[in-house]
């Protein structure tokens, strides 16, 4: 605490007066602040059950989804379904103070605002948005500009099953029974009532897979990547191959160069 300190003189001595009433030091910010969010129109958690915080949330952004699923080409069923369990359905710590609604982390091509939360590793770095209307875009582009989720947008609209699955072995989350939670979710919320069954097919990634190459005899990744004109690390990601192994009468996916 600082104190104030007068200094009189008198009959040539000086006296010093101590005045030790307390002044405030001036507060160091240590953390840099979340930037602005829209209004939340989800009421507080601790009026509602479970079921009652899901029904809100589908009400809240099923909309948002079904935009997006317009746009590019992701059931609105899978969006919610994934925005309901990696949010905490709209009240974990990354949706409420991050806006993040689907886990998605920072990674290296990520220039915003951060926010340090535990995840599969201790203080991970994750995505901060200004609104949740921007979590669900980023989450779109992210599926779209990543090769490893190319073969997606080759699933027609109304297949949310096969969805799930291709999310969990493109290895967007690691928990084992993630396709399975994602399902249930949509069946016991009838979020494909959402989805648009009349356009059966969504829109095609921006690097939709073309080509499928059987594995033959002298077939190496080096010399596929050289005929088709793409990289080794593309090939492995598209196919979700951990190892650069491959075997005869293989069926590898070929994304577009």
């Amino acid at each position: 605490m600082g104190f104030l300190f007068s200094c009189l003189i008198s009959c040539g001595t000086r006296r010093i007066v101590v005045d030790k009433r307390q002044v405030k030091s001036p507060e160091v910010v240590t953390e840099v602040k979340a930037l602005p969010k829209e209004k939340s129109t989800l009421p507080p958690a601790g009026l509602l059950t479970s079921r009652e915080k899901i029904l809100n949330y589908i009400e809240t952004y099923a909309p948002i989804a079904q935009e997006e699923m317009k746009s590019a080409g992701i059931p609105a069923s899978i969006t919610l379904a994934q925005g309901i369990l990696e949010s905490g359905m709209g009240y974990g710590r990354l949706a409420v103070e991050g806006n993040n609604h689907f886990g998605i982390k920072c990674h290296t091509t990520w220039e915003g605002p951060r926010l340090y939360h535990d995840d599969d590793e201790k203080g991970e770095c994750f995505r901060v948005y200004t609104s949740a209307r921007q979590s669900f875009h980023d989450h779109s582009q992210f599926l779209q500009d990543r090769p490893r989720y190319a073969s997606l947008f080759l699933i027609p609209i109304h297949r949310y099953e096969a969805w799930a699955k291709g999310l969990k072995k493109a290895g967007y989350a690691t928990d084992p029974k993630y396709a399975d939670k994602l399902i249930s979710l949509i069946e016991r919320f009838e979020l494909d009532r959402f989805d648009d069954k009349k356009n059966q097919f969504v829109k095609s990634a921006k690097k939709e897979p073309i080509i499928e190459h059987k594995v033959v005899k002298g077939d190496t990744l080096y010399s596929m990547s050289k005929k088709y004109k793409v990289s080794i690390k593309a090939i492995l990601q598209l196919n979700n191959l951990v190892e650069p192994t491959i075997y005869l009468g293989q069926i590898l996916q070929i994304p577009t160069p």
